[in-house]
């Protein structure tokens, strides 16, 4: 059955999982005008209305922006419409961070800057969100349809004539670019442009000519009708030949695993993956850019695969498996610790969201990852034996010591308290650095969201999203864990989560410097100017909405800190500085930081 999509519901993601609407659907427009369809006035019928009404269909209720004159026009039409909401960035790769963290929990985001200054400043987060496998409407305000083809130079340009620069600067990190230059095939360019975003689980570029926005047309006089995205299908025979050559190799093994990875989500496979985890009794992991996809409360859950810095007992088990079932992982030189992965390609069944891959021989295509999870379900020999070998080897971590009253806080006795605050009413978002390492060993309970960006990895990348993270799920109460280093580069966008009432909790971890590269390859580059952040955010604050701040030096200090931010202040926005050693790091980083310089610092290979 087709999917609408047609309103916030039926868009919404379900279970963590982003992306195009179920099966990454493909889109298609209805010819004929429904008599539901609506006829709107007039001076409604304009390319701004018809872009608005679109982007509500689609499930985004706001929008982040950076006004430029060529996309003034285009936001007044956007604040015409009332379920849309714009919301004013400092700049924009914050808005398009902002997009992102909104695209991870309500299934897609927007964007809209100016042309070529704007555009280029947007282009590092949009480049995040396409390795992220995010659908995220990027919508540029373009020069006067006027002016191309002409030999005119325009502001916000390099100085040359030619007004492709940025075009060509989006084409190799969206999926589909729309240059919308003449209003005859504006509704199709539009509406091709959000469908494929939707579709591709990938950003998109839409570049509006200034002079457009308000102009009526007659393509526009009918209120948009929903999008009909046709399900995309498995090859029946593709499929029946894929779970039969799993099941040959699968019944043969003695302990089977099975290991969640990041494509989970673009593939909406995260339901398919449990029922199969359910049926085959199998040990269960998680690859660490895949955490959060996976139910850690699932009772055959052994932990976060990540090779010499696994969770405990976790790589002991993978590794020594006869056959492991990898759920759209990606193996690259950080989620394999260096190359460093003790793996074989002839124990393993990769499933990508459209193929199956079975012990490095035959590869089946055109097969969905959820129905070849549902179908190998059905059929799945039980076989709990690796969970029970994990059972027997498995001892509790130890607490980490008490710090003594005044004794500098430690790393690992805030994280102790950290778990204690997350819940299912809480998203936890993870900046680059230590705080990988640090929330990945957080436990997760049930309905906990939790984001963080391990393939594109780019510092300061978590304020923007947990702006438009916390704005796109104002139930849950986000916890940021933000390097200083990762926060210099953004901190402006404190301001837009006042403006907009958030009440997020931000715990920047003051530590003096950039320690993950410290632990990769030290110098004084990574050493930073110490800022009172505090201070910083009080003055941002500026006696303008819900704001509360502490500075922590000691155990006790954070434990206060963390009663007033979830009790008297639980409406407000709270920022706790943690002052940390520079060289209190969690060990895992200490292990993967010196792996990954050995796998940077390989000489070349012998010509």
């Amino acid at each position: 059955m087709d999917t609408k999509i047609g309103s916030i519901d039926t868009c919404k993601p379900t279970n963590g999982d982003v992306g195009s609407p179920p099966n990454g659907a493909v889109a298609t427009i209805h010819n004929s005008v429904p008599s539901s369809a609506i006829a709107v006035n007039s001076c409604d019928a304009t390319l701004g209305h018809h872009l608005a009404r679109r982007l509500v269909q689609a499930g985004v209720n706001d929008v982040f922006s950076v006004p430029g004159d060529f996309n003034l026009t285009l936001l007044d039409h956007l604040i015409a419409e009332p379920e849309l909401n714009l919301i004013g960035c400092c700049n924009e790769l914050n808005a398009g961070y902002a997009a992102d963290g909104y695209a991870r929990s309500r299934g897609v985001g927007a964007c809209v800057v100016t042309f070529t200054v704007g555009g280029l400043s947007v282009l590092n987060a949009i480049a995040g969100a396409y390795s992220e496998n995010l659908p995220l409407i990027c919508i540029v305000g373009g020069p006067n349809s006027n002016d191309y083809g002409t030999n005119r130079i325009l502001h916000h340009t390099i100085g040359l004539p030619d007004f492709s620069q940025e075009l060509r600067c989006f084409q190799t990190i969206t999926c589909y670019q729309a240059v919308v230059n003449n209003l005859e095939d504006a509704h199709e360019e539009i509406d091709k442009a959000i469908s494929t975003a939707l579709k591709e689980s990938k950003p998109v570029y839409i570049s509006i000519s200034c002079n457009l926005a308000a102009i009526p047309h007659h393509t526009f006089s009918r209120d948009p009708v929903p999008f009909s995205l046709a399900p995309r299908l498995s090859n029946k025979m593709g499929l029946e030949a894929a779970v039969e050559a799993t099941l040959e190799f699968l019944n043969k093994s003695v302990k089977p695993v099975m290991v969640g990875g990041p494509k989970l989500r673009v593939a909406k496979a995260g339901d398919a993956f449990v029922e199969l985890a359910d049926a085959s009794g199998y040990a269960l992991a998680v690859m660490p850019s895949a955490k959060g996809l996976v139910p850690e409360h699932h009772p055959h859950f052994i932990g976060t695969y990540w090779g010499a810095v696994s969770t405990p007992f976790c790589s002991e088990i993978v590794e020594s498996a006869d056959a492991y079932i990898f759920a759209g992982p990606i193996f690259n030189d950080y989620s394999s610790v260096g190359y460093s992965l003790l793996l074989r390609k002839e124990k393993a069944i990769v499933v990508h969201p459209d193929r199956v891959t079975v012990a490095n021989g035959p590869t089946f295509g055109c097969v969905l990852m959820s129905d070849f999870f549902r179908e190998l379900a059905k059929r799945v020999k039980r076989n709990e034996t690796a969970y029970e070998n994990y059972h027997r080897i498995f001892v509790p971590q130890g607490k980490p010591l008490k710090c003594k009253p005044k004794e500098p806080l430690r790393v690992n006795a805030m994280f102790q308290h950290i778990q204690q605050m997350i819940s299912s009413e809480t998203a936890v978002i993870a900046e680059t650095g230590d705080s990988w390492f640090n929330c990945q060993k957080l436990k997760l309970p049930k309905g906990c969201g939790y984001e963080f960006q391990m393939q594109y990895g780019s510092i300061g990348w978590s304020v923007g999203a947990t702006l438009g993270y916390a704005q796109a799920s104002p139930e849950k109460r986000v916890l940021a864990f933000i390097g200083d280093g990762s926060f210099q580069v953004t901190a402006q966008d404190i301001s837009t989560m006042l403006r907009n009432g958030q009440k997020t909790i931000i715990f920047l971890i003051n530590n003096g410097g950039y320690t993950i590269e410290v632990e990769i390859h030290d110098g004084p580059y990574n050493v930073i100017k110490n800022w009172n952040y505090t201070g910083l955010v009080d003055a941002i604050h500026n006696g303008e909405g819900k704001c509360w701040t502490a500075k922590v030096r000691y155990e006790e200090e954070l434990v206060e800190a963390i009663k007033t931010a979830t009790t008297e202040k639980k409406d407000s926005l709270c920022f706790i500085e943690v002052i940390l050693h520079k060289d209190d790091t969690s060990k895992e980083l200490l292990e993967w930081g010196s792996r990954v310089s050995a796998a940077n610092s390989r000489p070349p290979n012998p010509q």
